[in-house]
């Protein structure tokens, strides 16, 4: 099959390629060819020219879904968006053509345009059922809801049938598309002192800094800039002013990719992993615009571990490991996908991701959850701490946390709500969810509370800033 596609106005240049194509058969004319035998045998014992009839027409039915079978469609894309950045929660207007580049005419297509994981149609439909003649062409148009973050476009499916409907080609055409939405997150609430470098993140020491501190006994050869000369004024005694001390912070940004995390509050929600990934970005983006030191770790399926270092290049060297690696796959595992979500209604729709396991995996291809952590804390170093991003779906995931914050390691959860008050079994879940929350906090775990509606900036600034 050959697949072309093209950038629209606010696209961006597309790949140009087919990513995948299969053929196979319906079997839709399986059952008419044992009609026309049956017909015939017993039109010839029974001498009954009419079933004999029946049997020469069950048998032209037969060939005819070989005489209609088409070749491989020649189809190419095009996608159009409007705005190309929008705001957050503005509505956004995608019109995506099919065009059949072909000489001949495809009976039956049907399309699903590739939606980003972590946007919802608001309007329209992003699927259409059409026919297509040489030259023709099929367009879907829909709306939607802008979210922060970068949302790049999936494939198109198209599943083309002959007129017989008995043989269809599936195929996956890439319409590189993407558009930005800005949000980023004016400040991580990062906790304990963190390594010896000076910068942005406020420790209980004394020394140079911006934040007073307090006052000392005066010392013989103390800087003058630091003697409180209003109280040597006012008293005639000598003290030197001490400051906060700031200092560089080791953080890790940690994903609960767990099968029990890919849970949705609707089935036209992104489920909690797509909601975490996108999470994880920003707030790397914000560690590193305040030059700290970060790293990138994932669990669930497979386990990744990025070092922490600072720098645009390991910046670059986070966010594709964020994009490609399969412990961030964003395809829900066959458990998941076939269990309700815990809100109380439909799985969350299956996304473009890849759920491989990695290295070390058990005879039955799994790694225990115990040997992911056992690898991403002997990767921490004694001064880091982590941002666990985790919708707490299960007991298993405030219990990670603690084990991270018993091991003395600085935790942070950042915790996106997708329960729903809708039915009952929401009801508990969201109960469960909140009941989680105060475990943490009461054990001195702070957490984000973050609905995903809200902007991730004002739900980090809503625990009350820097804890200490």
């Amino acid at each position: 099959m050959t697949a072309r596609t093209d950038g629209g106005a606010a696209a961006e240049p597309s790949s140009g390629t087919g990513r995948s194509s299969s053929v196979r058969r319906t079997g839709r004319w399986q059952g008419v060819a044992a009609v026309a035998l049956l017909a015939v045998a017993i039109g010839v014992l029974a001498k009954r020219p009419p079933l004999l009839l029946v049997g020469a027409v069950a048998g032209a039915y037969t060939a005819y879904p070989r005489l209609t079978a088409t070749s491989d469609p020649d189809l190419s894309v095009r996608r159009e968006i409007d705005p190309a950045s929008p705001a957050d929660g503005e509505r956004v207007s995608v019109r995506t053509t099919i065009t059949n580049e072909g000489d001949a005419p495809i009976a039956d297509v049907r399309i699903v345009d590739g939606v980003p994981a972590m946007l919802s149609v608001s309007d329209g439909s992003p699927r259409c059922a059409t026919s297509l003649l040489p030259g023709g062409e099929a367009t879907i148009s829909y709306e939607l809801r802008a979210r922060p973050g970068r949302h790049v476009f999936q494939p198109v499916t198209a599943l083309c049938r002959d007129a017989s409907g008995s043989v269809e080609v599936e195929t996956s055409i890439a319409a590189a598309s993407a558009f930005e939405c800005e949000a980023a997150v004016p400040d991580v609430p990062l906790r304990a002192p963190s390594g010896h470098h000076p910068g942005p993140l406020v420790t209980d020491e004394g020394g140079e800094g911006l934040e007073f501190h307090s006052v000392e006994e005066y010392q013989r050869g103390d800087p003058a800039s630091r003697i409180d000369w209003r109280r040597y004024a006012r008293t005639g005694e000598l003290t030197s002013m001490t400051f906060r001390t700031e200092r560089l912070a080791e953080v890790v940004v940690c994903v609960d990719a767990r099968p029990e995390s890919y849970r949705a509050a609707d089935a036209t929600e992104p489920h909690a992993v797509a909601l975490a990934a996108d999470a994880a970005g920003r707030i790397g983006d914000a560690l590193f615009d305040a030059n700290h030191r970060v790293g990138l770790a994932g669990f669930g399926r497979r386990v990744c571990v990025l070092p922490t270092r600072g720098g645009r290049d390991h910046a670059g060297r986070f966010h594709r490991r964020l994009a490609t690696d399969p412990a961030f796959g964003l395809n829900p595992p066959e458990p998941a996908r076939a269990a309700e979500r815990e809100g109380g209604g439909a799985p969350p729709r299956s996304v473009t991701g890849d759920g491989r396991n990695g290295d070390g995996a058990d005879a039955d291809g799994t790694v225990s959850i115990d040997a992911q952590l056992s690898r991403i804390r002997a990767e921490i170093g004694a001064d880091t701490q982590v941002v666990l991003i985790s919708p707490l779906c299960d007991d298993e995931a405030s219990r990670i946390a603690q084990r991270f914050e018993s091991g003395g390691t600085a935790v942070t959860v950042v915790s996106p709500d997708v329960t729903t008050a809708e039915t009952a079994g929401g009801r508990l879940a969201r109960l469960e969810r909140s009941h989680r929350l105060s475990g943490l906090r009461n054990a001195g775990v702070p957490v984000v509370d973050w609905t995903p509606d809200q902007p991730l900036g004002a739900a980090m600034t809503a625990i009350g800033g820097r804890s200490r």
